[in-house]
């Protein structure tokens, strides 16, 4: 619903909003945002203090979720004209990979994604429009994902044209990077599955570097990302052969 994004902008913005300008701003009654508040607290995406809507903090992906997230929305929207009706495709695991998860089960029909993902599966299990086929392994509570070396043996069962990832920071030598080294583990099992790699991120992760080296430029066939990202970084990923797709 337009209006529950709206509300998670302002709130990212302000990081604290009452419930009276909430009313104000969008044009609907106070129970109607109480309504909508709850809603997104459900979800994770903020919670409620004193007649106050509160972005969370915290590194879980739900929080995560929160942060730019109409950019993000805007990502996922984008990367959906990449998938077919009938298609199977492999998604890892982060906040913008989520939305896109949604944003298919949303637009698409009969869509098979395979994901290490539990927070993903859950995202989306009130949709029956898609199916999810959970890759299990060691499970890691903080990231709800699984890892090891069980779940490299599962993703040998499988072969995707698309794999869509997230990425936490990036280095002009060294590609993308993440936090967790088991985690990129993962992301190279699941490029061996597929014929293609789109990494999916808003353009803040290209202004840090993180702790992990993730994957090499030369492994990524498209990012998607928002007009922010800088003139420079732009001609760094299109030098090295990246299909670079930008949304406002």
């Amino acid at each position: 619903m337009k209006r529950l994004d709206e509300i998670i902008n302002l709130v990212s913005q302000e990081k604290k909003i009452d419930v009276n300008t909430l009313s104000q701003k969008l044009g609907v009654s106070k129970v109607t945002i109480r309504k909508d508040l709850d809603k997104l607290e459900s979800k994770g995406l903020l919670h409620r203090e004193h007649g106050y809507a509160v972005l969370n903090s915290g590194d879980d992906l739900n929080v995560r979720l929160s942060y730019n997230y109409n950019i993000k929305k805007r990502i996922a929207a984008k990367a959906v004209e990449m998938v077919r009706d009938n298609e199977t495709i492999m998604i890892e695991s982060g906040s913008t990979c989520a939305l896109l998860a949604e944003a298919i089960c949303q637009n698409r029909r009969n869509v098979k994604i395979i994901t290490n993902s539990c927070f993903i599966a859950t995202y989306i299990r009130k949709y029956d429009s898609c199916q999810v086929i959970l890759l299990g392994g060691n499970y890691q509570p903080n990231s709800e994902v699984t890892v090891g070396p069980l779940l490299k043996e599962m993703i040998k069962l499988f072969h995707v044209e698309k794999l869509f990832v997230g990425t936490d920071g990036f280095d002009d030598k060294l590609g993308f990077m993440g936090k967790d080294m088991m985690r990129c583990e993962v992301v190279q099992y699941m490029t061996e599955s597929a014929d293609e790699l789109i990494v999916l991120t808003d353009s803040s992760k290209f202004a840090k570097r993180s702790l992990v080296n993730q994957f090499t430029l030369n492994q990524v066939s498209q990012v998607i990302t928002d007009s922010a990202i800088s003139e420079a970084r732009q001609e760094h990923l299109i030098a090295n052969h990246i299909n670079l797709k930008l949304v406002n």
